[in-house]
């Protein structure tokens, strides 16, 4: 019973003044899965209601999708781990409304720098297609 004993944990956690608690969310197209009362969801969502402090949520967010999350107060944080590893400018991408680069997974943490730390910031595209 995942909300039941993930519900315990963040409200026991929430009782020593931790920093945050990060949440790892089910992949995009899952998010809300919990049943809570007869509604439908978020674990992020359901663990913000129990946890005394910070909540930093993460998985598949793109900017509309993160600034949802926070705006709805389900999350105080939003974390993009593959869309910043891919995009090191990703601040500014988000800014500007600009594309993303797409991440190679298959390539994070281990072998070279291809598909880790050599993708191309904006403005490197941007002067290579003027």
């Amino acid at each position: 019973n995942p909300p039941e004993l993930f519900g315990y944990v963040a409200e026991q956690l929430g009782k020593h003044g931790l920093a945050y608690l990060h949440v790892i969310e089910p992949e995009a197209e899952n998010r809300a899965k919990y049943k809570i009362n007869g509604e439908t969801v978020s674990p992020t969502r359901h663990l913000k209601s129990l946890f005394n402090g910070t909540i930093i949520t993460a998985q598949g967010y793109d900017f509309a999708s993160g600034t949802a999350v926070v705006e709805s107060g389900d999350a105080d944080l939003v974390a993009y781990g593959k869309l910043f590893i891919a995009n090191p400018d990703l601040p500014a991408r988000f800014a500007g409304n600009a594309s993303f680069n797409e991440p190679v997974v298959t390539a994070f943490y281990g072998g070279d720098e291809h598909g880790y730390i050599d993708y191309p910031t904006l403005e490197q595209v941007n002067k290579a297609n003027a």
